[in-house]
């Protein structure tokens, strides 16, 4: 159902913005659809965020009791979201090192080494021992995977929204570009799904010894495939040419930051309340409300897939509102409607059920409207040169700035300070988008 949903919505966002056929420098007649490069997109970006949130549910569900016992809940569950950071830290460091392997070798060997490393991180993962049986080696072990884990997702860069965006008709670029923030959504709803199935099913004993490792032979399994159909589409004589033709080919990192830093930095921030609302909505609240209600676990899970079903939605409406506003318009007015939600946070969460369902399901919605054009909002300021090495660079530093800490340093505040901090390091994100897009038009106008 969710496979043929994606084609349907690729094959009509791509339908008119490339040319029937066209020919590979190489003399090969071959011809890349449409449909397949925006699917390639929405796929690539799906397996991506499964394997994301696989990890992040565990981080919450699982890891402070297998890896931290010694400690209490509340310190086994911040301990957890300390590792849990180390992905987006190695993260920039990957996209530098993978970006030199795909200038010496070329993009096809980048891709492998960065999915084979992704795929064997996280089936490393479902095979540690707990730390009842390895101690403290089993954390050292973790935070190893999980730094491989951000080394191989900065390597995994592929080019493929940067195309999509610079062959879209100027008259549907918000369209373009919500088609790959649709794998978070997607990402979310099968690994929620997922945990939310072992712990109906299992207990907690079971689930806690050999259940949640599941997930990760999912994930695994999941990262395999996604290799396979990925180089499908990038090792197409076709796919080189479309991207040779853009210059969407990668610059020393050392070079671009020298000549584009400014615009690394104004793209990070401009996204940053959707980065910010993003692990809010998600694995902060779940962690809040393992360690401070009674409420289940399981029906919680199920209030969040239905959120991230109204996020998914959320981000298909981001592309026509972009197309008729602006997608700089839709992102500034989006981040001042977070800013305003931010305020009502801190009752919501505190609200018993019904006021936690509020906030999860409002608070999804305004992540997908602004999370669909959250994605390269003003990488257009890149030159062509730059463009492939800047977008991957900048979406890195926004994951860093704004989402990597959110769950430790939310959780951290609200437990020791209350739920009103939540709103202060939401609000915080809003107004860096507000004065990253102002700085951005300025700048602009100066031009």
């Amino acid at each position: 159902m969710v496979s043929s949903t994606v084609q349907s919505v690729a094959t009509q966002a791509t339908g008119s913005a490339y040319s029937s056929s066209s020919h590979a420098p190489g003399g090969h007649n071959t011809q890349i659809t449409p449909g397949e490069i925006a699917t390639g997109v929405v796929v690539g970006r799906a397996s991506e965020y499964f394997d994301f949130f696989v990890y992040a549910i565990a981080s919450v569900l699982v890891f402070p009791a297998v890896f931290f016992p010694q400690l209490g809940r509340l310190e086994g569950t911040l301990y957890s979201f300390v590792i849990f950071t180390f992905a987006f830290i190695a993260r920039p460091f990957g996209t530098v090192l993978f970006m030199a392997i795909q200038r010496h070798w070329g993009r096809e060997t980048k891709l492998t080494i960065a999915l084979v490393l992704l795929g064997a991180s996280t089936a490393g993962m479902a095979f540690l021992p707990t730390y009842a049986s390895l101690g403290a080696a089993s954390v050292l072990l973790l935070s190893v995977f999980r730094i491989a884990q951000g080394v191989a997702l900065g390597g995994s860069w592929d080019g493929l929204p940067s195309l999509l965006a610079l062959k879209a008709p100027e008259d549907r670029r918000g369209w373009y570009a919500m088609l790959g923030q649709l794998g978070a959504p997607l990402g979310f709803v099968v690994a929620a799904g997922l945990f939310a199935y072992l712990l109906g099913s299992l207990t907690e004993p079971d689930f806690l010894t050999w259940g949640w490792r599941y997930p990760f032979y999912v994930a695994f399994a999941i990262n395999v495939v996604a290799l396979f159909a990925r180089l499908r589409l990038v090792s197409t004589d076709e796919y080189s040419h479309l991207l040779e033709e853009r210059e969407l080919e990668p610059t020393p990192v050392g070079e671009m930051t020298r000549s584009q830093g400014r615009n690394v930095l104004i793209g990070a921030l401009a996204a940053l309340a959707s980065y910010a609302l993003f692990h809010l909505v998600t694995v902060f609240p779940l962690s809040w409300i393992t360690l401070y209600s009674d409420r289940s676990i399981t029906e919680f899970l199920g209030v969040q897939m239905v959120g991230a079903c109204l996020a998914a939605v959320g981000v298909v409406v981001s592309g026509l509102v972009a197309d008729r506003f602006g997608r700089r318009t839709t992102l500034g007015t989006l981040a001042a409607l977070i800013a305003v939600f931010s305020g009502f946070a801190p009752s919501l969460m505190d609200g018993g059920i019904w006021g936690q369902n509020v906030f999860i399901l409002v608070g999804f919605m305004l992540l997908g409207l602004s999370y669909g054009q959250a994605s390269g909002a003003v990488t257009a300021n890149f030159s062509a040169r730059y463009r492939y090495t800047g977008a991957a660079l900048t979406a890195d530093v926004a994951w860093l700035v704004g989402a990597a800490f959110a769950p430790l340093v939310a959780l951290g505040l609200s437990a020791h300070f209350g739920l009103a901090y939540v709103s202060v390091y939401l609000l915080s994100g809003a107004l860096g988008t507000l004065a990253a897009l102002s700085v951005n038009r300025a700048l602009e106008g100066r031009g």
